[in-house]
């Protein structure tokens, strides 16, 4: 039988720590949520791996390393609402329930939100919601929130995903520039958002966060 506690812990020590992330509630949070809960079926036994796990149609399981950085640099508190966006089958979802007041999480995909809800619900994660929609619309009705986490990357943020961000409030999202993957923290001031580098990182592009394109006659 895989001793999976122990992986857990050893992701913690090679994936997480070394990545610079200290703050208490992240590591507690990935030391708790029993991430192999969280991923399909048959891969069970790569759920620690440090990279980003297939979830099939294009859609990831971000790499703890990324995941624990991008909330590292949102600084999460335990009064925050927040949106976590593609969630997947829930993982993400999972761990920051274990440090904000509450999430909304959002899943198109109809059969992963579903198990993303029961999979959340098994973990006793009560203070989340999965919402079952399109990633680029967000869940305006349950905002603003504090903070938001995209799942995967975008070329261009939808305007109404920024409009749900709370005023002084703060988003999390890979970038990617051709080839090259840049994690940007963005900051909502005066309605607007300003972006910062965090770290390099990268993961597939999410439906609608695509650039839009104008074609020219």
């Amino acid at each position: 039988m895989t001793d999976f506690s122990t992986r857990r812990t050893m992701m913690v020590d090679t994936q997480v720590r070394p990545s610079d992330v200290t703050k208490f509630p992240i590591i507690d949070a990935m030391l708790s949520v029993p991430r192999e809960a969280f991923v399909p079926a048959g891969q069970r036994e790569a759920a620690y791996v440090g990279r980003n796990l297939d979830l099939g149609g294009g859609r990831v399981m971000l790499e703890a390393r990324t995941l624990a950085k991008m909330l590292d640099a949102l600084d999460i508190q335990p009064t925050d609402l927040v949106l976590d966006i593609g969630c997947g089958l829930g993982y993400s979802t999972a761990v920051i329930a274990r440090m904000a007041e509450a999430v909304v999480a959002v899943e198109e995909n109809a059969e992963m939100a579903g198990q993303a809800q029961a999979r959340l619900s098994s973990d006793g994660a009560d203070n989340a919601a999965v919402i079952e929609g399109a990633l680029a619309l967000g869940a305006a009705k349950h905002g603003p929130y504090d903070a938001i986490v995209v799942e995967g990357a975008a070329e261009e943020v939808p305007g109404a995903i920024l409009a749900q961000l709370k005023e002084g409030g703060r988003i999390a999202c890979l970038f990617m520039e051709g080839a090259l993957g840049l994690c940007r923290i963005g900051h909502k001031i005066d309605g607007a958002v300003s972006w910062r580098f965090a770290f390099n990182a990268s993961a597939p592009v999410l439906p609608g966060f695509e650039t839009r394109r104008v074609f020219a006659l």
